[in-house]
Parts: C-alpha cells; structure tokens; sequence
C-alpha cells in the first residue's frame, strides 16, 4: 500500500511539473493545523452479522492535534490543480457494556477495549474559474480521493480489524470572497452523494496576506459521510478547528 501511495503522488507531481514546462504556473504551499473534534461515529461490520455501535457513545473517542498540507498549481487564468495530503487517526477506549461482534469477533460485555479510527486521504483537484470579479472568484471542478480507511478494536487477547483502500470522485467547489485586496472569506467542498453512503469534507475559513507571498487564515472544517452497503455500515462527524499559513512562490 505505501508504495502504491508513493507512486500516486509522484506521477500527480510529474504531472505538475511537467504542465509548468508548458504554462506560465504559480504555485502555492498551504500549510494547515488545529484540533481535530469528533463527532458521531457509528460502525457495524460486517452489516449483515455485526452489532452496531459508537464509537463515541459506547466508547471515549480522543480528539488530536493534525494537520495538513496542499501543493497549488494555477496555470492561465481559468485552471488549477492542487495535491492534499490530509492523515488522520483517532484513538478510543473504553469498556464495553454490551457483547460486540465487530468483524467475526465477539467482544463480552465488560471486555476493555481499545480502538482506533484511521481514515487517510489522498487527493488529486482541478478546478475552473467560472467567475472572476475584483471581489468574488468562483471556481467548480473534480477531485480524485483516495480513500485508506481502517477500524480496529482490541481487548487483550482479542484484536479484530477492517482496512479499506478505494477511490472516490467528488464534486469541488472554492470560492474567494475578497473584502479588499489583503483579506476576505474562502469557502471551498468537496462532496459527493449516492444511493451506497455520502461523503463531504466543507471549510469556511478568514484569511489575510500581510506580505506578498505570505498569508494566513484560520476557520472552521467538517468531515461527514460513510456507507451502508452489503459488508460495511460506518458513518462518522469530524469537525476541525483550524489556522493555515500559505506561501507563494
């Protein structure tokens, strides 16, 4: 798996680069952290034979510091591409007070446990500028997610685990409301729905450029979505709490 990660991001860098040989481009680095809160999280695994519980109610589910990092690439006008590398896991413990059979294990009522929630994510963006105004920018364009997600609940001498790597399309939007020429409001989502689960990662964020090529900002995100399928039931609530500093070079 980490070498397939590693040549996603190094053909998605070839590709970058090589568009910069060809275009006029301006990069950016945008740097993010904050404190990661969570919210609902609800897991039955498998659908069929698992018993549903939560992760937060039925257990204690720590929030973290996290953080990360995008690579920007705008070439003409009218197109962007950016890269995000965003990790994340959370830790929870707890006792149980009923029996949980998660992934063919049966955890007694009373059983100690200690879980963990990884959901990593990978993601290609284009976007287009679909209005440019002194004032407002509006662009719409396409991400490419790649999804490295596990739950893990263990309780000495039991461990039981459900890992899941896939791809999900999402639709991306990203507005720039500029209230002068240093500061405004940027709004940007990447979201998509189906009849098999949903998933939405949506920030708000203030931001200022007091040089330049430097920039700060500091806002509110929330991760929402999951599935309801054959083999997995998981939908979980993250907010974040967050400051960024942007660079550009």
């Amino acid at each position: 798996m980490k070498k397939t990660k590693t040549m996603i991001l190094v053909i998605s860098l070839i590709g970058l680069f090589s568009l910069s040989l060809t275009a006029g481009l301006e990069w950016s680095l945008d740097i993010e952290s904050g404190y990661v809160i969570p919210g609902y999280n609800t897991v039955q695994l498998p659908r069929a034979t698992g018993t549903r519980f939560s992760l937060k109610n039925d257990l204690d589910i720590k929030g973290k510091i996290y953080d990360r990092i995008r690579l920007n690439a705008w070439f003409g006008n009218k197109h962007g591409l950016s890269l995000l590398y965003a990790p994340l896991s959370l830790k929870a413990d707890g006792t149980l007070e009923k029996a949980v059979v998660f992934e063919g294990v049966t955890f007694p009522a009373g059983s100690v446990v200690d879980a963990l929630y990884r959901f990593n994510s990978y993601r290609l963006t284009y976007r287009y500028r679909l209005m440019s105004k002194p004032s407002l920018n509006l662009w719409l364009g396409f991400t490419a997610k790649i999804r490295d997600a596990e739950i893990r609940i263990a309780a000495e001498p039991l461990v039981s685990a459900k890992t899941n790597v896939g791809f999900v399309p999402l639709l991306h939007l990203y507005i720039d409301w500029k209230w002068s020429k240093k500061s405004g409001l940027l709004f940007d989502a990447d979201a998509s729905a189906a009849k098999q689960g949903r998933a939405e990662d949506v920030s708000a964020a203030l931001y200022y450029h007091f040089k330049p090529y430097w920039g700060i900002r500091c806002g509110y995100r929330f991760v929402e979505g999951g599935a309801d399928v054959e083999a997995t039931y998981n939908f979980a609530l993250i907010h974040y709490v967050y400051a960024g500093i942007l660079y550009r070079f």
